[in-house]
Parts: structure tokens; C-alpha cells; sequence
């Protein structure tokens, strides 16, 4: 290719960068993965270069679809080994006012992201087309090289599936900050009786540590008691802790969360998911794993 055609190819893919990154992001759930699997995008189209395609917009996103769905076979095994509860790598924004690009095209809550976890590959390629980009089936028929029954049926079982898990609901983002405001205190202070107060009776934990920090378990707990239990006893094992730890409020997935720093590096990512009358918090998702938090910066670049 000519000098003049790398340029070309190179600016229509960064035209399309943005929407490619929401696309594999909601797909895989990893940042990481997401930026390899835009950089083996880029090398598939500067390869191939502009000539004779009609929609690159078309064209990239069918290239970019595929090889995320060929990278989830490389996640699924890493999962087989993993340490813990598996969380997705959460998306920060450097700011509370920045309008981070990463951050404003991802329209996926955590929570709703640890859903489409349940979901085989191509289900939630065609959710992820479908109810968050808003493509039509016959276009994601094309796409997924499947036909636009096929693509329907798949469409009918991630939805059902994804609604059976989470109703449709989103809090106020008032109401959610002020939650999460009362939660960290209430956790970080050791308060039960706050923390009864605020957590629904079937909170599920989640901690995703990778066997690296703590808290650490093998699995999710579950029920309000267990929940204030583990709350508790870890604000007790390490307050000392908590007090030299930098809290900073930040946009995670596109919801108010808190982020904990340990000096300048992330030490924490905590994200609340409130019951759907929105009164109290129906799931806790910490983060400490710091191979999920190499992208979290404690001040905008």
C-alpha cells in the first residue's frame, strides 16, 4: 500500500475506533483483551486497505465482531483457572467531569456485564449488536455470517435470559451516589447497623481479588448477615489500612462508584447495584485484582 493509502486506512479506523472499543468491550468485558483485539482489527483492515469497500463502517465492525468472538475462547480458559469470583475489568473515567471517550461509549453497566457472562459467545454478540448498538438482525446476520432466523432465535434467548436476571431498571444517578456515598462509609467504618439499614436481604458480594489481595474468596456470598459478616470483619482486620487509603468518587461503566488508591496506583474498585426500587443496594462488585486496574489513574493524563 502506498503511503497516501495507509494514511486513509488509518484515519477511517480511528474515525470508528471509539465505536469498535464499546462494541469488543461489551463482548469480552476486558480492557486488555479489548485493545488486542483492536489492534489485530487494525492489522486485518490496513492490510486490506480501502479500496473497493463500499461501508467501511460495515466492514470494521464485521472484522472486529469476529475476532473478539474468536478471543473469548482464550478468556473462557484463562476463567478455568482463575482464583476467586471473575469480574469484569471495570472501565473508569480519569475524572468525575472528564468525558473520557471509553467511558462514554460504554452504555453497560458492570452489573449487567457479570449477566452477559451467563450468555455463549454468540448470544451475547447478538445482544451487545443488538440492544446496546441498536443494529438490526438482518444487519448482525451479516456480521456473524449467520442467517437472520438463526440471529432472532439467538436474539429471543440472550434477552429472555438477560431480563429473567435483571429486571429493566436503572437508579437515579443521584440516588446511586448518595448509596454509594452511605455504603463505603458504612463499610470502611465498620458501622453494621448502617450496613444493615442500606443492603438489601439477598446482597450478593462479589470480590474479585485473582488470589492477589484481599478481601479473597473463592465464591460470591450471599444474604445481608453474611454480607455485614464479612463487611465487618474485614473493616476490623485492616482500618489502619483503610485510613492511609486515598478515596476518590469516580464514573465506573458509566455509574458513580468508588475508587480506592494506595498512594498513586488503584488499590480498589467498588461498584454498587441498587434493588429496583432503588432503596437499598442488591450487589456489591470490589475489584482488586491489579491486573484489572493497570488502565485506573488517580489523575486525569
Amino acid at each position: 500500500m502506498s503511503e497516501s493509502a495507509v494514511d486513509e486506512a488509518t484515519d477511517v479506523f480511528m474515525h470508528h475506533r471509539e465505536l469498535l472499543f464499546g462494541l469488543v468491550y461489551n463482548m469480552l468485558g476486558s480492557v486488555t483483551d479489548t485493545e488486542d483485539v483492536l489492534q489485530e482489527t487494525w492489522l486485518s483492515w490496513s492490510g486490506r486497505g480501502t479500496d473497493g469497500v463500499d461501508n467501511p463502517r460495515a466492514y470494521l465492525v464485521r472484522i472486529a465482531v469476529n475476532h473478539a468472538l474468536q478471543r473469548r475462547a482464550s478468556i473462557t480458559r484463562r476463567r478455568e483457572t482463575y482464583v476467586g469470583p471473575w469480574l469484569p475489568e471495570p472501565l473508569v473515567a480519569d475524572d468525575p467531569g472528564t468525558d473520557d471517550p471509553a467511558v462514554r461509549t460504554e452504555s453497560v453497566s458492570l452489573a449487567m456485564l457479570v449477566v452477559l457472562e451467563s450468555l455463549t459467545p454468540l448470544e451475547r454478540a447478538v445482544f451487545v449488536l443488538h440492544e446496546v448498538f441498536g443494529y438490526a438482525h438482518t444487519e448482525i446476520a451479516d456480521i456473524i455470517e449467520r442467517s437472520p432466523a438463526a440471529v432472532r432465535q439467538l436474539a429471543h434467548r440472550a434477552r429472555r435470559h438477560v431480563h429473567a436476571r435483571r429486571p429493566r431498571y436503572r437508579a437515579h444517578p443521584r440516588v446511586r451516589r448518595e448509596a454509594t456515598e452511605r455504603f463505603v462509609q458504612a463499610a470502611l467504618g465498620g458501622d453494621i447497623a448502617e450496613l444493615m439499614e442500606i443492603l438489601a436481604p439477598d446482597v450478593t458480594v462479589w470480590t474479585d481479588s485473582g488470589g492477589n489481595r484481599k478481601p479473597a474468596g473463592l465464591r460470591p456470598v450471599r444474604g445481608r448477615d453474611k454480607a455485614v459478616r464479612l463487611l465487618h470483619s474485614y473493616a476490623q482486620r485492616d482500618g489502619a489500612r483503610h485510613r492511609d487509603l486515598d478515596l476518590r468518587y469516580r464514573r465506573v461503566n458509566g455509574d458513580d462508584a468508588a475508587v480506592l488508591f494506595d498512594g498513586d496506583s488503584p488499590y480498589a474498585v467498588m461498584v454498587m447495584d441498587l434493588s429496583p426500587d432503588g432503596d437499598r443496594i442488591s450487589g456489591i462488585y470490589v475489584v482488586t485484582n491489579p491486573d484489572k486496574l493497570t488502565h485506573v489513574h488517580k489523575e486525569a493524563a
